[in-house]
């Protein structure tokens, strides 16, 4: 049997409703920039990143019907630093369009959901140290300071199936993905 050989994520893209005002939202709310844009025929492209080594992250593509009311992307997931970046998505989200914002603890990530002006669900989360057996979702108090978030964090993950120290859980996946 020939092994699989590897594929690494790149980008996605969307198709949108309001062209400008997508680009509006993950320009100034998120922080992509526009590298490029264009017509392919009838469509319209913009192409954004927030990586030099990726000319685009994300394409929002002109032509998501206006009667399609539901997405088949589940997600779009972004990682973030630290846990002023969770405060600052969750606290601003509003201002810019996005709407259904709800901050989770996932035991190996902290997250903040919400929904762009078009519906799509994204995600910004920053990892945890610690894994937990998946799936797993509970509200998270992003009031607290970040002492007493952590200190909450850990007690709650400590107390879940599958506990244990995410390096450890990356060693063993590695060696899973070794032997497949």
């Amino acid at each position: 049997m020939t092994p699989v050989p590897a594929v690494q994520f790149s980008h996605l893209g969307l198709y949108v409703r309001d062209l400008a005002g997508m680009e509006r939202f993950y320009t100034e709310f998120l922080g992509f920039v526009t590298s490029d844009r264009g017509n392919l025929g009838a469509v319209q492209l913009v192409f954004l990143s927030r990586d030099p080594r990726d000319h685009h992250q994300i394409v929002l593509v002109s032509g998501r019907p206006e009667d399609a009311r539901f997405s088949v992307v589940n997600q779009i997931s972004l990682r973030v630093n630290d846990l002023q970046a969770l405060r600052y998505f969750k606290d601003n989200a509003a201002r810019h369009g996005a709407s259904d914002v709800q901050p989770v603890s996932h035991g190996n990530a902290l997250s903040v959901y919400l929904r762009d002006p078009e519906l799509n669900r994204i995600e910004l989360f920053m990892d945890t140290p610690w894994y937990v057996t998946q799936p797993l979702r509970e509200p998270l108090d992003l009031s607290l300071s970040d002492e007493e978030l952590w200190r909450r964090a850990e007690a709650h993950a400590r107390s879940l199936p599958g506990f244990r120290p995410a390096a450890q859980w990356q060693r063993e996946f590695a060696e899973r993905l070794r032997k497949a």
